[in-house]
């Protein structure tokens, strides 16, 4: 077999792209497939506050905040801040809170004072919250189970500041939630996997905790109030260390949330996340970068591939393969893991998707009007 010095140099620069993504599986995600599930603690020593903002939520507060409201801990409140909302979240509310004593309402009126927007509504459910422990989520997120904050509770070392817990969303059948629920799963394997290594980077608020004490010490959100979104993943990426910041992913420590049901809606969604990202430290934006830049190389230079000679097509289409029996070797594990185990069987075909899928979405995310919303 005999190759010309461009197929040489293209398969060449193919078989890097798959030593660097195999850095990635092997050497960071391997990790969270490795780590022993944390068992549920036998007690609860420290009070908490859980903290849920809602604007105009009434539907998801009536089927999901109950379950919040009864979990299985003995010292917790449950801080409900109401953002200026118009369709009967505060008349429900009031009628909760005179069947459960742990339910504290924090009102938010119109005022041309200050900026609306959730970074506000959870500074005031900090303030208004009792703990020092806290723990936050979403008026469209259940518990998986009465335990969650049992798992998500204050760790007894002193030195563990920040929480970082994980939210799949429900399945719905349909092509997008599926493709949902996949980029789900690979964004939770990445920051749950950094966190193991020493390296955090990202939280969700669907399901994240930390102290009081972290929040006022570091002036809250005031680095980036001005960007709309960013509440859970920048304060995150500002404050979280190897040495203060720890994980939970047993079943039970799981908060389900509900799926964006139409594609502008998950593309919005995702604009803000691209958004915020900007303003990650200067060696996340690079690991994160580093990522993307190769996975884009590594499917592109496949490609390229496929128009050479057919011995190099066979070469390439072996180094493809090798990548692909790797990761299917770890990631169905870890698609169980994390609650995703349907999707195992549409891995590949998901894979390709939303690599796609997120090109057109930073692309697009470079134009247009940036507008701030609630969510």
């Amino acid at each position: 077999m005999i190759l010309t010095l461009t197929e040489i140099c293209l398969l060449s620069a193919f078989a890097i792209c798959l030593f660097v993504q195999l850095y990635f599986v092997l050497f960071v995600h391997l990790k969270l497939a490795k780590i022993t599930v944390e068992e549920l603690p036998q007690s609860a020593k420290f009070p908490l506050s859980v903290i849920i903002c809602a604007r105009n939520e009434i539907s998801n507060l009536q089927k999901y905040l109950p379950s919040v409201l009864n979990q299985n801990y003995p010292d917790f409140e449950v801080v409900v801040v109401n953002d200026r909302s118009w369709d009967g979240t505060e008349e429900y509310l009031e009628q909760l809170e005179t069947q459960h004593a742990n339910l504290k309402i924090v009102k938010i009126l119109d005022n041309d004072k200050f900026i609306a927007g959730k970074k506000f509504a959870v500074t005031m459910g900090i303030k208004a919250a009792k703990s020092e422990w806290l723990v936050f989520t979403d008026a469209d997120c259940v518990p998986e189970s009465d335990n969650w904050l049992m798992y998500m509770q204050k760790p007894a070392d002193e030195q563990t500041e920040i929480v970082l817990g994980y939210s799949p969303y429900l399945k719905r059948r349909s092509l997008l939630n599926a493709l949902i629920r996949f980029e789900t799963f690979f964004t939770a394997v990445n920051y749950l996997s950094f966190a193991l290594k020493g390296m955090p980077y990202m939280g969700v608020g669907r399901n994240l905790a930390y102290k009081k004490s972290l929040f006022f010490k570091n002036k809250g959100f005031a680095a980036h109030m001005h960007i709309p979104s960013g509440d859970d993943d920048l304060f995150v990426n500002a404050h979280a260390t190897a040495r203060n910041t720890a994980i939970r992913i047993n079943k039970e420590s799981q908060v389900w949330s509900e799926p964006n049901k139409t594609w502008a809606g998950y593309l919005r969604q995702k604009k803000r996340h691209f958004g915020a990202g900007k303003f990650y430290k200067s060696k996340h934006k690079f690991i994160l970068s580093l990522q993307i830049i190769f996975q884009f190389l590594f499917y592109t230079s496949f490609a390229a591939c496929m128009f050479l000679s057919n011995e190099a097509k066979y070469v390439a289409a072996g180094i493809f393969l090798l990548s692909l029996i790797i990761r299917c070797l770890i990631y169905p594990k870890l698609l169980k893991r994390l609650n995703y185990s349907d999707l195992r069987w549409w891995f590949p075909i998901l894979d390709i998707l939303l690599f796609f899928f997120l090109m057109l979405n930073g692309f697009l995310s470079m134009f247009g009007k940036k507008k701030v919303s609630w969510k």
